[in-house]
Order: structure tokens, then sequence, then C-alpha cells
């Protein structure tokens, strides 16, 4: 009965993977030791399911664990987001900061890194700064001299910011002197992605009407792929990023036409 044990050794992996998954993208990141224990296998077992899944573009592996890849069918909420890598994207809201210069129209994106930034705006001089996230216009919003225009359109519940027609609709009536941007994902073969459709077009209309774009987001972000495309690498200015993205890396993003910070 051999064929009828390895097919049950089969289910259990695949089983277990399926775990596996939902358990990094409960937690944001997963370690092998740990994985181990919650699953009784043993250590190697796990990095190879780790390695399974990310051929399948599930996961990324790092030293140690993994984290989830945000997909077409899986994004983390901006809640989950305000756990993960903070001192980082402390570190690379105030370099992205320091990049306004004499910008008078700012859009700043959705998404945790850029309300991070948008508490970094100057505060001593009128500027207007463009958004579709609920949070960052409520950051911004008492500021005497700052404009705060909320893109309209639908709410979605995971990030509370605005999409749909309503949202491009109004970008396409404005030319903004610097843009923001955040991705699900970043690559030198895909450039800037995002799982839901919707997002996908008020990001592209945002880099169809800023005269400068910013990428700014933590290393994680980077050689992963989402379902909608909006720009590529060669569209931006400036990536800032943190110091987990290797040297050797950002050099060739940087090949592509923009400037590398890691910060």
């Amino acid at each position: 009965m051999t064929g009828t044990a390895e097919g049950r050794c089969a289910v259990d992996a695949e089983e277990r993977r399926r775990g596996i998954l939902e358990a990094t993208r409960r937690t944001g990141a997963a370690e092998v030791n740990k994985l181990a224990a919650d699953f009784g296998v043993a250590r190697e077992t796990v990095r190879r399911d780790l390695r399974v899944l990310e051929d399948h573009g599930l996961v990324r592996r790092t030293h140690g664990g993994a984290y989830p890849v945000e997909s077409a069918g899986f994004e983390t909420t901006l809640a989950h987001r305000t756990t993960m890598h903070v001192p980082e994207k402390n570190r690379i809201a105030a370099a992205a900061g320091d990049l306004i210069g004499d910008a008078e129209t700012v859009f700043i994106d959705e998404g945790f890194t850029p309300q991070l930034i948008a508490a970094r705006v100057p505060v001593d001089r009128p500027l207007t700064v463009v958004t579709a996230s609920l949070a960052t216009a409520g950051v911004l919003a008492g500021r005497e001299h700052t404009t705060v225009l909320l893109l309209g359109g639908r709410v979605r519940g995971g990030t509370m910011a605005t999409v749909d027609h309503w949202a491009t609709k109004m970008l396409a009536g404005f030319v903004i002197d610097l843009a923001f941007i955040g991705a699900n994902g970043i690559s030198r073969e895909y450039g800037l992605t995002t799982p839901d459709p919707a997002v996908c077009e008020v990001k592209s209309k945002v880099m169809e009407v800023s005269r400068r774009k910013v990428f700014a987001g933590v290393h994680t972000k980077f050689g992963a792929a989402s379902f909608c495309r909006f720009g590529s690498v060669a569209d931006l200015g400036t990536i800032v990023t943190d110091t987990g993205l290797p040297l050797a890396e950002a050099h060739r993003y940087s090949l592509l036409g923009p400037q590398v910070l890691r910060v």
C-alpha cells in the first residue's frame, strides 16, 4: 500500500504548508524554530516547506524564517502594518521628508510609512497635501499652514483609503510637484505593483500627474510582485528604503534611473 502512504504524506505536507502560510500571514512573520515546534516536525522540514511556498510566490524567506508576500488574494491591513518594521519605517519617513524641498503640492499615499512621512512635512510654510488616506488627512488637517485635499470615493476598510473613479477624476485635474508612492511590491522586472485593481488605478493616475515621484518602503517590498502593475522603477526619481536592502541590489535598482537611499 505504498501508493496510499505516499498520497497521505502528500496531503499531510499540503495541509502543513497551508497551516504555515496561515500562521505567517496571521503574525506577519514566522520563525523556523517556532513553526517546527507548532507543527511537530523537524526544522529542515519547515525550511523545505518554506522553499516550496517561496517558489509559489507566497512567502519570502529570511535568515531563520519567512514573511508573507502580498498578492491578489492577500493584503495586510493598515493596523497590521503599524506593528511591522517600525524603526526602519521611521528612518525611511525622516529621510523622505527631507526630500520635500520647495514643493508646494505633495501627494502622500495610503499606508503606514506614508502616514509617518505626513507627520514630517513642513509646518512653517504653506503646503497643499493631496491624499487618499483618511489617517493621513487626520494627521495634517489641524495644521495652520497645510491645506489637505482628501480624494473622494469608496473607502477600503483594511487600509482606510479611497479608491474608484471619484478619486481618479479628482487627480486628473491636478499637477502635483512631488508624490510619495507606496507599493505592495517593487521589482526590477515588474516595477511597482499592488493587489487591488481599484488601488492600482489611483496610483497610476498619481504617477501620471506628478512631476517628481519617490518610492518609500522597507526592504521586504523589494523583489516582490503583486497582481496589478502601476509603474516602472525608471519612473521614479528616488527610492528610500532601509539598509536591509543589500548595497549590491540597491545599485542594480539605481542603474534603472532612480537615486536609491538606504537609511
